[in-house]
């Protein structure tokens, strides 16, 4: 979220994903509007990085920011905004707001009443295609582009990586581990579930939905390992250019699966599908002295595989069309130790595109459609290539499932003492 003054100038810091500030005002919701009656209209659980909670906490606390508000717009919004001039936002961000409503494809009044929070902040909303305005000279100056380039309102991220790689017909999914990990189905169904994230497709936007479960640290949890733990392998990086990443991959490899009784609870700023809970934290669990870093490895890559299981337990149960093989694209997905743990886990074929473009490109797909050089997007099937097919083991899959269950049970000991640490962390 991005809070511009009337001048069109940011009054703040802009919020990211991983923001936590807003925890109190999520429970205010739940308590006084209703977590149900929520997700009736937007089709998704309240959670504390929607634009309604974060706007609640600017005006309780910091009414000085929260007054000088005039809009309210997404990061790319924003970069539209400076482009063209244009205030406005695409449905599909919209969803993550709180206020949306996702059947009627407006932002719902009422709600935003409950809120206690100002109408006039919502801007106006756009379809992905729709070209909401043209390059200006000052943005020309700024940016090198040529003034009277159209620009269009534009895609979320994870529909522009889908479209890149194929994935847009009803059923299809895809998985990416880039900051979070997830895996995202395209459906047309309106009986939408409560414990995943939905929003709108941009192939058939007016009635197409992707749902998506996600865990909240995917590729950033390797990252985290990288960062914190692997100064020879950024050492070697630095020095002859291998990949730290495939250094670590390599240590993660020689770990058999269940990484030699080590499990890790990959949530490390909390935890979204499908177990909601915005206090969990990472936990290492079975720690000994015959473990190494491949295993400390191993286990978080396998821990973000069980995370995302987790939420496939749901699809399962509620029959949802699924077109597989798993497309993995963007992220930690080029790595094929993971990509054979998530084989493995999922019990499931997968495969990885051959294009690493990723997302840009499901842009350009996009503006080639916008501005009527396409005439839709079948193309993107056409030039979708899939590499690296892999199929599971089941003797694998077998062993994974009782570490699984072990990991379900972990989580299930430790909430309530998730719920005590942090108002310790609260109060020191």
């Amino acid at each position: 979220m991005v809070m511009i003054n009337e001048e069109g100038e940011p009054v703040s810091n802009a919020y990211n994903l991983m923001d936590r500030r807003a925890i109190r005002e999520v429970q205010w919701a739940k308590d006084n509007i209703g977590e149900r009656e929520i997700f009736k209209i937007t089709a998704n659980r309240l959670d504390d990085h929607h634009n309604a909670v974060n706007l609640l906490w600017e005006k309780r606390n910091r009414p000085y920011v929260y007054n000088k508000i005039y809009k309210i717009l997404t990061i790319s919004s924003y970069i539209n905004f400076k482009l063209t001039g244009k205030i406005c936002e695409v449905h599909q961000n919209a969803c993550f707001s709180g206020v949306y409503d996702i059947i009627n494809k407006k932002w719902n009044d009422e709600l935003i009443n409950k809120f206690g929070i100002e109408r006039e902040m919502f801007p106006e909303l756009h379809f992905a295609k729709d070209i909401i305005g043209y390059v200006n000279s000052e943005a020309a100056i700024q940016t090198g582009l040529v003034e009277g380039i159209p620009v269009l309102a534009g895609q979320a991220d994870f529909n522009a990586s889908c479209i890149a790689s194929g994935v847009i017909k009803v059923g299809d999914i895809q998985s990416n581990l880039g900051t979070c990990g997830n895996f995202g189905i395209i459906h047309k169904d309106t009986n939408f579930m409560y414990e995943m994230i939905t929003w709108e497709f941009t192939v058939g936007e007016e009635d197409t939905y992707i749902t998506a479960a996600t865990t909240t640290t995917g590729g950033m949890s390797i990252r985290f390992i990288r960062d914190n733990f692997a100064q020879l392998e950024v050492a070697a990086e630095n020095a002859f250019g291998i990949s730290s990443y495939s250094l670590l991959d390599k240590q993660a490899e020689k770990i058999p699966p269940g990484s030699d009784g080590l499990i890790v609870l990959p949530f490390l700023t909390g935890e979204r599908t499908p177990i909601w809970d915005s206090n969990a934290r990472g936990l290492v669990f079975g720690l000994s002295l015959n473990h190494n870093k491949g295993n400390f490895i191993r286990a978080t890559m396998e821990g973000v595989a069980f995370a995302m299981y987790d939420s496939l337990e749901y699809y399962k149960k509620r029959n949802i069309k699924i077109n597989f093989p798993l497309v993995m694209h963007e992220g930690g997905a080029k790595s094929n130790i993971w990509r054979h743990i998530i084989t493995d886990v999922f019990n499931v074929d997968t495969v990885l595109t051959k294009s690493r473009t990723g997302a840009p490109f499901g842009d350009a797909m996009l503006a080639a459609v916008g501005t009527e050089y396409l005439k839709d997007f079948s193309k993107s099937k056409e030039v979708a290539q899939y590499i690296d097919k892999m199929e599971p083991d089941i003797k694998n899959h077998k062993i994974y499932m009782e570490y699984f269950k072990l990991y379900k049970r972990i989580y299930e000991s430790v909430k309530e003492n998730y719920k005590e640490l942090a108002l310790l962390r609260e109060k020191y």
